[in-house]
Order: structure tokens, then sequence, then C-alpha cells
């Protein structure tokens, strides 16, 4: 290795030293600094993880460092253990004990599975992209096993951080054999209430942006209704809660394809919702395929271009918020080729609910 090589690398594992204040405060909402990050974004710059005052449960305020690693946990690594969570909850709230595993790469799910025990749950994630889930952020609701973190620490999956509620102690004696490994317990497991003032804030140049958190209400096969001449059976109702569940934590345009137990792709952050929907197809090729499965898209359709592609590639069923002038156009489409139309608002009701995520 020459020294220009040896000088770049180093420039990943070098803490960049930060004065940011030891509190922000906001009036009512008050944030005490709780670790510095090793950089931000980029190396070169400073970075540091803030916790909320007061704030409770399981989410970052919470999180307990077991094994920091050779390089400590980064600004892009709490982003991704944040999103992480957030989806493990949800899934909890729609699927109350199924055991889930999330992995996620630079703040978007690549893989997200639910089983039946904890080799299972993770081997069906790691599944859904292999190529993807590479150097990831592996996120739990469950205890992670020793024979789980015998998988964790091969070495051809670069797992950059292990987040979970609990962990054996054969698995964190399996764990430190991976020097590089960040691992890190939950404050709470994913079904107890995490409570903070719900607000998100968003950095802009001179300013700064603030919303109320997005909470998806499709929770049930009673908060869908069906549009289309054929109606869903009850599995495509049941994976059409799950990808919606998914979508709502992936950046939009959001379009993901899977079947009740997981993820078999994720299209996400184009520009048009046909590219997305075709990189969920190509994407999924990569482990399970598309056919048979479920779409996903956390907007309206506004041409039947996506309903196309979906039945030309064995999709059975969507799911999606109404909204477009074309609606009817594209619900006929999906009749002429058979494809259930599953819409997000319960039956009775008019308007229905989207999922865009811009983080």
């Amino acid at each position: 290795m020459d020294n220009k090589e040896r000088t770049s690398r180093t420039q990943y594992s070098t803490k960049v030293k930060e004065d940011f204040p030891d509190i922000l405060d906001f009036g009512e909402t008050r944030f005490i600094k709780k670790t510095a990050m090793r950089y931000g974004e980029n190396p070169g710059y400073p970075a540091a993880f803030y916790q909320e005052e007061g704030a409770s449960g399981p989410n970052m305020a919470t999180l307990e460092l077991l094994q920091e690693g050779t390089k400590g946990l980064s600004y892009i690594n709490v982003g991704d253990m944040d999103l992480g969570q957030r989806l493990v909850k949800k899934l909890h709230q729609v699927f109350p004990g199924t055991p889930a595993c999330v992995i996620i790469k630079h703040e978007m799910p690549s893989g997200v599975a639910m089983g039946e025990g904890a080799v299972d749950t993770f081997e069906k994630a790691w599944k859904c992209d292999p190529l993807s889930n590479f150097g990831g952020v592996d996120v739990f609701n469950y205890t992670v096993t020793e024979p789980l973190a015998r998988l964790l620490v091969e070495s051809p999956r670069n797992v950059e951080v292990v987040y979970a509620p609990e962990f054996t102690p054969g698995a964190l004696e399996v764990l430190a054999t991976r020097k590089v490994l960040r691992v890190v317990k939950m404050g709470a497991p994913p079904g107890v209430p995490a409570e903070d003032n719900g607000l998100e804030f968003k950095r802009v140049a001179g300013g700064m942006l603030v919303q109320k958190r997005f909470d998806s209400k499709i929770v049930s096969p009673e908060s869908v209704d069906a549009v289309s001449a054929r109606k869903p059976t009850a599995e495509e109702v049941r994976a059409a809660l799950f990808n919606w569940t998914v979508a709502c934590f992936t950046r939009s345009n959001a379009v993901i394809i899977g079947k009740s137990d997981k993820t078999h792709g994720i299209g996400s952050g184009q520009r048009s919702r046909i590219d997305s929907a075709g990189d969920a197809i190509r994407l999924s090729r990569r482990g399970y395929g598309p056919e048979g499965c479920v779409l996903a898209s956390d907007a309206f359709m506004p041409f039947p271009d996506v309903v196309e592609l979906a039945a030309d590639n064995g999709i059975t069923a969507l799911i999606y918020p109404l909204g477009s002038i074309k609606d009817q156009e594209v619900i006929d489409r999906a009749d002429a080729r058979g494809l259930a139309m599953i819409v997000t608002r319960s039956p009775g009701e008019v308007d229905c609910e989207r999922c865009f995520l811009h983080r």
C-alpha cells in the first residue's frame, strides 16, 4: 500500500475535533450533547449527537453503546439506526409479537423481513438484496442470540452496527471478536412507547423547517379499501400492509415490492415513479424476484405505466393512494390485467393517506 492510499484510508478513521455547545436550547425543547461523532456526512467536518432532554423509550436518546468498535459511532450510523428503529417499531404495531429485522443503508431500507426465529428472520432480510445489505446497519426487534451473532460477524457481510433490544452473553462474546463492529442496545423494547416532542427539524441555509412527525394510520385490514374489480385475497392485504409500512420509511419516490413476510425489491429516491418501480423489480432479481408480489407506492399513479410494468412482471396487487386525475384510467388498466388495487383509506372515507419521506 503506497502513501497516497494509506492517507486516503486514514481520513475515514480519523476523528475530527468538534467544539459544539453542550446544550442547544429551543425554549420548550433542549438538546444535550451525548457524544461527538467521528465526522459528519463527509470526512473533515465535525459532528456530534444531541439527545432530547426528557426523551424516553426506544429512541436515540436512550441508546446504550455496548461495543464502540475501532471507529466509534458515526453521524450516518445514528441516522441509519434511527430509521431502522422507527421501522421495527411500526412493524411491531402492525404485526404485534412478530420478529422483524431491518437492514438500513444510507438512511434507506435495503432488506426487511419478518420470521419466526432469530436466525431465520435475519437470513430472510439478508437475502432480500445481499449486495445492497453489505456494509449496512442491522436493526432487530428481538434478542440477538449466539447463533445469530456468528452470522453477523462474518466478514463478507461487513456489518457496521448491530442494534437490538437485548443480547445474550454468548452473543456479546461472539460480536466482540469483530473489532470494527459497533454493538448498540435499545433503551427499551420496540413495543414500549417512545416519547419526545414529536417534531422533525430540517436545517436549511438561513433558517429551519419544522413539521409534526408522520405516523401512518394504515395498521390493519380495516385501514384499507379495494377499488378494483378483483378484490384482494387476505394474504395480499397482509402483504400490502407490510410493504406500505416499509414504504413509509423509504425515500420518495418509493416503490416497494414484496410478500407478507419480506421485501423483494426497493426502489427509492427517483424523480419518476416508473423509474422507482423499475428499480424495485430489477433489484428484486438479486434475491427473491417479483413474481407473486404486492407493490406499494408512496403516492398516486399519474399514469397506468406502473400497473402495466407490475402486471408484466407477475405482481398481483398494488397498494397506493388515490389522487391523480387519471385514477379511473389506472384502475381500468388494473382491471384489464387482473390486478387487485388496494387504496390507503378505510371504506367510506374520501381522502387517502400518502407517505412521502425526504430525509
